[in-house]
């Protein structure tokens, strides 16, 4: 099977932009509100760019799960697709605060801290990750986004191994990599349509076509069956799941991003789902800056971002590297 996304011209759009600012800016107002549920939430909905909350931080403040995006980032702007690298730059960032937005690590998942902790101690990056069926946090979905320039026109058997090896830097089981996979298709096919509806149903079809080719476990891939089988976004919000299960935030961010119009719209939905909120905001945040563009996020919710500047600086690399 030789499915390829056909070349375009990026230059049009600053992609780059859109991903790491839309992953940026959702983890951000998901950060003070994090943990809270959903009904404690709505008695006062998230609808700007605030601060403090749960960790006590100004706003504009991300957290992990951008610190660890920009690390991917870094890494393929340095020295393109090495392993090896972008494991080193996780291992900085816990340990040397490298791409933290202020200065230091607040937050850091159980699964993510022990396979940095392999990777330090001279671990295979690909074999770091946890491989027991627990070890399905979203702590590599909600990193993997840049991956999409470098895997974007390679056939869709390396795009899936690449995606899982990367995944598997800390989080190494199939459904991780399935999750994140299903992620980077969607958004390779936001890059050549526009149509949510279109991207969704071609989506379903290649990923279905390609996974049952392969000899990962059915009962896996049944998993994926709202998604892969199901029209995800006619689901009511109670039937969405926000906490930290992988497959509960891929589906809560494809939800999130098919019910509704907008950048701003997409992501307040997403943290106002409660719990897992900054990475619930930053998955449906690179999807949405992706479909609207980063020109669409509001501009004052930008200029509380921290690290702007530098955030721009490695969007540029990355354009002059892919």
């Amino acid at each position: 099977m030789k499915l390829r996304y056909k070349s375009k011209m990026i230059a049009k759009r600053d992609y780059y932009k859109d991903i790491l600012l839309g992953v940026a800016v959702g983890d951000a107002l998901g950060v003070p509100v994090e943990f809270k549920s959903r009904e404690v939430i709505a008695k006062n909905p998230v609808i700007d760019m605030i601060g403090y909350g749960s960790y006590n931080l100004p706003p504009g403040t991300w957290s992990d799960d951008a610190s660890l995006t920009f690390c991917l980032a870094d890494a393929l702007a340095e020295r393109g697709y090495d392993l090896q690298k972008i494991a080193d730059n996780f291992v900085e960032w816990r340990y040397h605060n490298f791409w933290t937005a202020r200065g230091e690590v607040f937050d850091v998942g159980m699964g993510t801290q022990q396979a940095i902790e392999r990777v330090a101690k001279g671990t295979r990056p690909d074999l770091a990750g946890g491989f027991g069926v627990s070890s399905n946090g979203n702590g590599s979905l909600m990193r993997i986004l840049p991956l999409l320039f470098y895997i974007k026109d390679k056939p869709i058997e390396e795009r899936f191994a690449i995606t899982r090896d990367v995944s598997a830097i800390t989080h190494g089981h199939i459904r991780s990599a399935i999750a994140c996979f299903y992620y980077l298709e969607f958004a390779g096919k936001l890059l050549l349509n526009g149509n949510l509806q279109d991207v969704y149903k071609q989506v379903q079809a290649e990923i279905k076509d390609y996974l049952d080719s392969t000899a990962i476990d059915h009962n896996e891939i049944a998993l994926f069956d709202g998604l892969l089988n199901g029209d995800i976004y006619k689901l009511n919000a109670d039937e969405i799941k926000s906490s930290g299960y992988v497959l509960h935030t891929l589906q809560a961010s494809i939800w999130c991003l098919l019910n509704t119009s907008s950048y701003k719209e997409a992501v307040l939905k997403a943290v106002n789902l409660g719990e897992d909120t900054d990475t619930t905001g930053a998955v449906t945040g690179g999807l949405a800056a992706l479909k609207y563009g980063f020109e669409t996020i509001p501009e004052k919710w930008l200029i509380k971002l921290a690290r702007k500047e530098n955030i721009d600086d490695l969007a540029h690399r990355l354009a002059n590297k892919y």
